[in-house]
């Protein structure tokens, strides 16, 4: 008999947004794997750590680059296919071998998750299950008492990847806005939204839901400081109708 393969959103960071099916699937599964920067312990891996039984095997897949590279280098991906090839293969040998196994993510695993790329590989194979998780943004906006979106508002998902233009054009079409994967497009980010007219209503937060959690006006934010660490996020509320 095989195993099944539970693929689990763990939230943003706090350990108590895990949902409660979310904790009883992690504490029954015999193999819990998780992703992993090179040299770091795993964020999901972190938040779910309470929850691991002790027998339990822990798979570790260590990413061979995070953003090192970028995704238009031809290199990123004929790499990451390999590794996601490798860490589904492994998961396969313990579904095949009947051992149940948790797949842990962070937020939610549909939601800019790697997770999803194993479940592409996986899903025709074996009996599966996916545990939604709390998103990112969700945490991150309940953490800066910022309430999103009302009526008709239009919330839009961006990536800080897009060119500054691109970026700007999007911005403009919106009530509300989500920009992820900030880091080093901190700068153009700025001027996008600057250049939109939401530079005002923008805030920025880092490890929102975490220890060290840091929420403040983007305007505010030292134009000289580092690329913002990989746990940020700037928001942009609606809200601006008639309340």
């Amino acid at each position: 008999m095989r195993g099944t393969l539970s693929i689990v959103g763990v939230g943003p960071g706090d350990p108590e947004l895990l949902t409660i099916k979310a904790a009883r699937i992690i504490g029954a599964a015999r193999c819990v794997a998780f992703f992993a920067k090179r040299g770091r312990l795993g964020h999901a891996r972190g938040i779910a750590a309470q929850w691991i039984d002790a027998s339990a095997e822990q798979l570790r897949f260590e990413y061979p680059f995070t953003t090192e590279l970028s995704v238009a280098d031809p290199r990123y991906l004929a790499d990451i296919g390999r590794f996601y090839e490798r860490c589904a293969g492994l998961l396969a040998e313990r579904l095949g071998a009947g051992i149940d196994a948790a797949l842990l993510c962070e937020g939610d695993p549909f939601f800019y998750g790697s997770a999803m790329y194993l479940f592409d590989r996986l899903r025709g194979a074996f009996a599966h299950r996916i545990v939604p998780g709390v998103t990112g943004m969700s945490g991150c906006w309940s953490s800066a008492d910022l309430p999103f979106t009302h009526g008709d508002d239009v919330l839009q998902v961006l990536p800080g990847t897009l060119e500054r233009d691109a970026l700007a054009a999007r911005l403009r079409l919106g009530d509300a806005a989500v920009i992820m994967k900030v880091g080093g497009n901190l700068p153009k980010i700025r001027a996008a939204l600057d250049e939109a007219g939401q530079l005002g209503r923008a805030i920025y937060i880092e490890h929102g839901t975490m220890s060290g959690e840091r929420i403040l006006p983007l305007a505010s934010l030292d134009h000289s400081g580092p690329d913002a660490p990989y746990f940020s996020m700037i928001l942009v509320p609606g809200r601006q109708g008639p309340r």
